[in-house]
């Protein structure tokens, strides 16, 4: 017995040995990886982007871009999957780049530099909060006064927002009612184009404006004035922070485009341009096409003054509208009327593959949905969300329960729903949110 014992011991040394001898000693290598940016958009690298090299062990290593977009790392031999994000601020988008590269062996033999292609999406930064276009009761019972519409545009992202050249516009048709004459073998004929219609004019944000996270602007679409003073169930308009569409010059109907309160400095007035005829930029009370866009590699007014770009709706001579390239806009909503047969959308499904309803004249506003989730996991906002919401009127659990406005009221910052879908994004409000 003793004799196996020994054999054994003697076996056990020597493959121990055996093994000591074959291991590797422990090692590092040098190398450099470089991120590669898509071949579209003219992006050039940039230094301080972090870029990481998880290990095989779930050790992480990290370094930092240099001004040629090259990050240098010293690692032990191994494999390790290589991850880098880059994040860009463009007037109403965050641009973000991101790369995942796995499997990487890391070795003397490994070849330098190891090259990481990013992948380009983009995310609103600026989304249309609230739409009251709809109008509101006279105070006699007489009818309805629609001349207080107003958008309300909102910093959705954790970036600081840029609103230089972003422009409003809306689609002509201006209603969802009408036979469009855009459909072609069953769908709009623009779609497979890649453009969307831009309708007689559009007004801008010529001077530079800018949103902090969770900031937002009022737009008043026809006054800023106080119309509660004629109509007790309409609108404030006359806040020195609002804007205004408003360039009399070109729009010279004073029932849509009235001169604004004095209070409103005009710095805040938008200017317009007009491409068809017509005294009014004619927004919709029942049902409008409404969406944001930015103008790439030109300006506003060039891209108004291009007269190559052109599309008469149905062949019209009067009914001008400019075709705004889909990856320029930023936000739309499609409005359908309440309780009437909607022909067809106009917004094609990637600016907004759904369509919200309204009931126009009294009072009721379309507001975007509280994506509940991200607003909770705000850790500043606890013990500042107020729930219980109780204005939408379709199934009375809008937005999570969260009651965005009061909730701001008492300093949360909100995060709202962006799926691109307006059905999905956007309820019904029995009462616009300046008549809080």
């Amino acid at each position: 017995m003793k004799k196996i014992y020994y054999f054994f011991l003697s076996f056990a040394l020597l493959a121990y040995a055996c093994s000591k001898e074959e291991l590797p000693a422990y090692t590092t290598q040098s190398i450099t990886v470089g991120l590669v940016y898509p071949d579209h958009g003219n992006y050039s690298p940039v230094s301080e982007i972090e870029v990481a090299a998880l290990g095989a062990s779930g050790v992480q290593y990290k370094a930092n871009t240099d001004e040629t977009g090259k990050a240098r790392f010293t690692l032990p031999v191994g494999v390790y999957e290589i991850s880098a994000t880059d994040k860009r601020t463009e007037t109403g988008k965050n641009i973000v780049f991101t790369g995942v590269k796995s499997g990487v062996v890391v070795n003397q033999n490994s070849v330098d530099p190891i090259l990481l292609n990013l992948v380009e999406s983009s995310l609103n930064q600026i989304v249309i909060k609230e739409l009251y276009n709809g109008g509101c009761q006279k105070d006699d019972g007489s009818g309805s006064f629609s001349f207080d519409k107003y958008l309300i545009l909102y910093n959705n992202s954790d970036e600081e927002a840029q609103l230089q050249n972003l422009c409003i516009a809306m689609t002509l048709p201006y209603n969802s009612t009408i036979t469009n004459a855009d459909i072609q073998n069953g769908s709009l004929f623009y779609e497979a184009e890649g453009w969307i219609p831009a309708g007689l004019g559009y007004f801008y944000f010529k001077e530079e404006t800018s949103l902090m996270p969770g900031e937002q602007i009022v737009v008043a679409l026809n006054n800023a004035n106080d119309n509660t003073n004629t109509y007790s169930n309409s609108v404030d308009l006359s806040n020195p922070d609002y804007y205004v569409t408003y360039e009399p010059e070109v729009y010279t109907n004073t029932s849509y485009h009235p001169s604004p309160s004095a209070q409103i400095p005009t710095s805040h007035y938008l200017p317009g341009f007009k491409y068809g005829t017509g005294n009014a930029w004619a927004f919709s009370n029942t049902s409008p096409g409404l969406f944001l866009f930015v103008p790439q590699n030109t300006t506003p007014e060039a891209f108004a003054a291009d007269a190559g770009n052109i599309s008469l709706y149905n062949g019209t001579a009067s009914q001008v509208r400019k075709k705004v390239p889909v990856e320029w806009i930023i936000d739309g909503v499609e409005v359908f009327k309440s309780g009437a047969t909607n022909n067809v959308k106009r917004l094609t499904a990637a600016v907004d593959a759904g369509s919200v309803h309204l009931t126009a004249s009294y009072g009721y506003s379309l507001y975007r949905n509280v994506n509940k989730e991200a607003t909770e996991a705000i850790a500043e906002n606890a013990g500042k969300l107020v729930y219980n919401y109780a204005l939408d009127m379709k199934s009375g659990e809008g937005s999570g329960g969260i009651d965005a406005e009061a909730s701001i009221r008492m300093g949360a910052r909100i995060i709202y729903q962006d799926t691109n879908n307006s059905g999905n994004d956007f309820h019904q409000r029995s009462r616009a949110s300046l008549k809080y």
